[in-house]
């Protein structure tokens, strides 16, 4: 047992290790002898699934305190996008010429990094899917600033590592979509929407509709490029139809530079969670 234990009781590490070196019998070989949280194939089943969104609710937040993080700024955004270096392998014109989002979520993470540093890297520590495109410029941004950032994963059919940008200690795997977007936004003090495509709209609509409901106070929320999200989502149109309140088009900014989200995000003043919905 270590020292800063308070329990008196065995370590679980120590029964585990063990566990591992009694005798061979055919009891102890019995898949039924396993210690329970020991049992790989007992931990997969699915009656165990709500057990698996505990550990991976409990995992993230505990590694976070241990490294003293208070929040967060969230970057969403494309996985598509390319760099401006390599907007000539863009798959499409229109992939091409959002390249430059590329530079604007990396100088915004640099500009968010100076401003973690500032509070020994507790507060407005980046955080993205830790993926390739815009996540990975804002990683990027970040350890060339001299900082640190947050890479939440998420396993996927084909293979995929980390961006490698992430700092390791704060790179992290999920296999529930559910809890990694719970953990987006569980220390957001911003959340920043870059172009992107079916999973960064459904990043930005979750968050949105949680703030929109008032579960989850409001934070600054920045779309970073008005042409194309104007171009996709008619905004004023779900407001002439009512079904959202013309309130809720006063829930996010339209910004283009990262030194206008920088600028918004300083003199934000801290605003509570609504208490109503208008227009209901």
């Amino acid at each position: 047992m270590t020292e800063d234990r308070r329990s008196p009781f065995r370590d679980a590490h120590l029964d585990r290790d063990t566990a591992e070196h009694v005798p061979v019998t055919p009891q102890t070989r019995s898949p039924s002898y396993r210690l329970a949280f020991a049992d790989e194939d007992f931990m997969c089943l699915d009656e165990l699934r709500p057990v698996r969104l505990q550990l991976e609710l409990l995992k993230f937040d505990m590694l976070l305190d241990q490294h003293k993080i208070d929040s967060t700024i969230v970057l969403f955004g494309g996985a598509r996008i390319p760099s401006p270096a390599n907007k000539d392998t863009a798959r499409t014109k229109t992939l091409a010429e959002l390249s430059h989002f590329y530079d604007e979520a990396r100088s915004f993470a640099r500009l968010m990094t100076r401003r973690s540093k500032a509070t020994g890297n507790r507060d407005y520590v980046i955080c993205t899917g830790g993926g390739p495109g815009v996540m990975e410029a804002g990683n990027q941004g970040a350890e060339e600033e001299g900082g640190v950032s947050i890479g939440l994963n998420i396993v996927l059919p084909h293979e995929q590592a980390p961006n490698p940008y992430v700092t390791p200690e704060l790179s992290f795997n999920f296999h529930y979509f559910a809890i990694r977007k719970m953990h987006f936004l569980m220390r957001a003090r911003a959340i920043c929407v870059f172009p992107g495509g079916f999973g960064t709209l459904d990043e930005m609509f979750e968050s949105l509709t949680l703030i929109q409901t008032g579960r989850m106070k409001r934070v600054p929320f920045l779309l970073f490029g008005r042409k194309f999200w104007e171009g996709i989502i008619n905004w004023d149109a779900l407001s002439e139809a009512g079904t959202i309140s013309p309130e809720d088009l006063d829930l996010f900014r339209f910004v283009e530079t990262a030194e206008e989200a920088d600028e918004i995000i300083a003199n934000w003043d801290p605003a509570p969670a609504r208490d109503d919905i208008p227009g209901r």
